[in-house]
């Protein structure tokens, strides 16, 4: 029976296979000689999970290596099921002549990660439905309420969540983005951005980049190659 893990449970359950937990899900890298091998590997990870394949797994695939990711989309969590998938997926990337590690290689310190970035906002949910719009992001799965994560459906992204302040701190630069999106996007991400309680403040160097701000002055620049030559 699939069961969610906590993350004490999670990690143990990985023994000596190479996985690593981080923020509810299960992450390990497979080196490729070329780009084709790392498509062969991916194959490969994809056939070792059959049916679960398109629910539980997500595969990068770059020129020297192949970053795989388990979890299970309906919790936003680990499952007991994820565990039992990266030991098959394991098995057959060694059987392939390759590995599951967490690092990038013995020349380099660099492992798997997850990046996430934090707003701080004294009204989380004042500043929110303008990062949402500008970014094209969309919930948390399984997150709800003003002040929940906001995540990119596409899986390319990282996650955004928001940090209560307190106080104000005027003097402080708390976040500044570059969103670079296809030039016929940016009227339509600009749109949705100033409808969501964002401010167009400048538009002096586009179609190169707008600066946008949202309800408390936070910045964030919709950008395009047009207009950079």
């Amino acid at each position: 029976m699939e069961r969610t893990l906590s993350g004490p449970e999670a990690s143990g359950a990985l023994n000596d296979t190479g996985w690593r937990y981080l923020l509810d899900s299960l992450r390990t890298s497979v080196p490729a000689r070329s780009l084709a091998g790392g498509i062969e590997l991916a194959a490969r990870a994809a056939a070792a999970c059959g049916e679960h394949a398109d629910r539980h797994l997500q595969a990068d695939v770059r020129r020297e290596r192949v970053l795989l990711t388990l979890q299970s989309p309906d919790e936003a969590a680990v499952t007991t099921r994820d565990v039992d998938l990266a030991h098959r997926i394991s098995a057959a990337v060694r059987a392939a002549g390759s590995r599951t590690e967490p690092g990038g290689g013995p020349e380099t310190a660099r492992t798997v990660q997850l990046l996430e970035i934090a707003i701080d906002a004294l009204d989380p949910a004042a500043v929110r439905p303008f990062w949402k719009a500008v970014l094209g992001y969309a919930d948390a799965p399984g997150a709800s309420g003003p002040a929940a994560p906001l995540t990119d459906p596409a899986g390319q992204g990282p996650a955004l969540w928001f940090q209560q302040m307190e106080q104000p701190r005027p003097q402080r630069n708390r976040l500044h983005l570059d969103i670079c999106v296809p030039h016929d996007e940016a009227p339509r991400r600009i749109g949705a951005a100033l409808a969501a309680g964002g401010r167009l403040l400048s538009a002096t160097r586009a179609p190169a980049f707008w600066v946008l701000a949202d309800a408390e002055g936070n910045e964030a620049c919709v950008t395009t190659w047009q207009g950079r030559d």
